[in-house]
């Protein structure tokens, strides 16, 4: 139950648990699970009145990806199965990928707000505390300047949460590491604006999801994911310091709608924009009292702008590290190390490998783009993935490499 307090003539309340969770988005409602299945006092807060809603995101998640974390597969949150993939060039040159071979990219294209749902429910279910409408609005630190919590407004009230420790799960556009004193900040060129229109009566297969590369999508790509035998996700990512024309996706993709005849007698019944980073993670992602978790820790791959499975990684292994914390009383930086460790082992190599081959790619114009695709499409390639593509490519197109090298 929280305290009410008497400050500075006002009344505020006060929580008091072991850890607090900011952001109910997969990343924040695993760690919340994770760490009140060993017995954490938890508290998640989530500033939106809707676990899910608006939604920000095309809804992939590989199969594979599921299976490890242990994700029980739901009806209910799973809006088509996916077979295959295609990968179009500038030119409309297609690679064709069968569900073996497509690589661990795609297996489902979700309803993303039944499944943050779910995950929010496991999260309850394990005995964390969710507060809706509940925006954190700044870091709680005492005369030693060591973390003691947040401030939040919760419907309307300011609020102060008092935790020994901090789960960052705020998305994007996170606040709480900066207010704590990481440095969130990323470069422009690392950053991609999208936006994504749920559309209807369009073709398209509906077990196939197509990626779209070249100048109709500056520094990103198009896609169009199957909802359901009528509706697709339809979305672009661009980077606006490759951009010639206006740094708008909306132009971009409206432009790609107009130009392609599938798309004549389409209707948009939902539009979402945001922006994803695409750099291999942050430098530093937990200081004295404080883990940054998801997208808030830039663990976005940088080539496919997908986020879901590593916000459910990291949270994972965030909400097991400080609860193993609470049992010997001991959040410091030097304690929170193994969060670190179990996030870099697991998916910082993979994010790094990928940001340099997204920067020699993005380089490329569309008549090498054209030629890369063209020559690659009839090579053995045992499973579709940015790493198996270039040793391939280097295997038995070593004048691509130089032109890559080159560009």
């Amino acid at each position: 139950m929280p305290r009410r307090c008497i400050i500075n003539g006002g009344i505020k309340l006060r929580y008091f648990c072991d850890i607090v969770v900011v952001g109910a988005g997969p990343g924040g409602c695993m760690a919340a699970k994770h760490a009140a299945k060993k017995g954490a006092n938890v508290i998640l807060i989530e500033k939106k009145s809707e676990i899910g809603a608006p939604l920000r995101c095309a809804e992939g998640i590989s199969k594979r990806d599921l299976t490890d974390l242990g994700i029980e597969l739901d009806p209910a949150w799973i809006s088509s199965s996916i077979k295959g993939a295609v990968i179009r060039s500038p030119s409309g040159i297609a690679i064709q990928l069968n569900e073996r071979g497509k690589g661990p990219e795609v297996g489902y294209i979700l309803e993303r707000h039944l499944f943050d749902k779910y995950l929010a429910e496991e999260a309850s279910i394990a005995g964390a505390k969710i507060m809706l409408r509940t925006g954190c609005t700044g870091v709680l630190k005492n005369e030693n300047e060591k973390i003691v919590g947040i401030k939040a407004r919760s419907m309307g009230e300011k609020i102060e949460i008092y935790a020994k420790c901090i789960i960052a799960a705020d998305g994007y556009e996170s606040q709480v590491g900066r207010w704590a004193g990481i440095d969130t900040s990323v470069n422009p060129d690392n950053i991609d604006t999208c936006v994504q229109y749920r559309m209807t009566n369009v073709a398209f297969e509906t077990s196939v999801c197509e990626f779209v590369v070249g100048s109709m999508a500056p520094g990103g790509y198009i896609w169009i994911f199957p909802k359901s035998h009528n509706v697709a996700n339809v979305g672009i990512g661009i980077m606006a310091s490759k951009c010639k024309h206006k740094a708008d996706p909306k132009y971009y993709l409206d432009k790609f709608i107009r130009e392609d005849s599938r798309f004549k007698n389409g209707q948009i019944l939902e539009m979402t924009c945001g922006m994803v980073s695409t750099v291999p993670g942050l430098e530093k992602t937990t200081m004295d009292g404080l883990i940054l978790v998801g997208d808030a820790a830039r663990m976005i791959d940088p080539i496919t702008g997908g986020g879901i499975a590593h916000a459910c990684k990291s949270g994972k292994f965030a909400g097991n590290v400080s609860a193993a914390c609470l049992e010997k009383m001991d959040f410091s930086k030097e304690a929170l190390e193994a969060y670190e460790k179990m996030w870099r082992d697991d998916m910082e190599d993979k994010l790094y490998r990928d940001w340099i081959i997204k920067e020699k790619f993005t380089a490329l114009s569309d008549d090498k783009l054209d030629r890369v695709i063209k020559r690659v499409k009839n090579l053995s390639i045992k499973e579709i993935n940015a790493q198996n593509l270039l040793e391939v490519i280097k295997e038995n197109i070593p004048d691509l490499i130089a032109e890559l090298e080159g560009s």
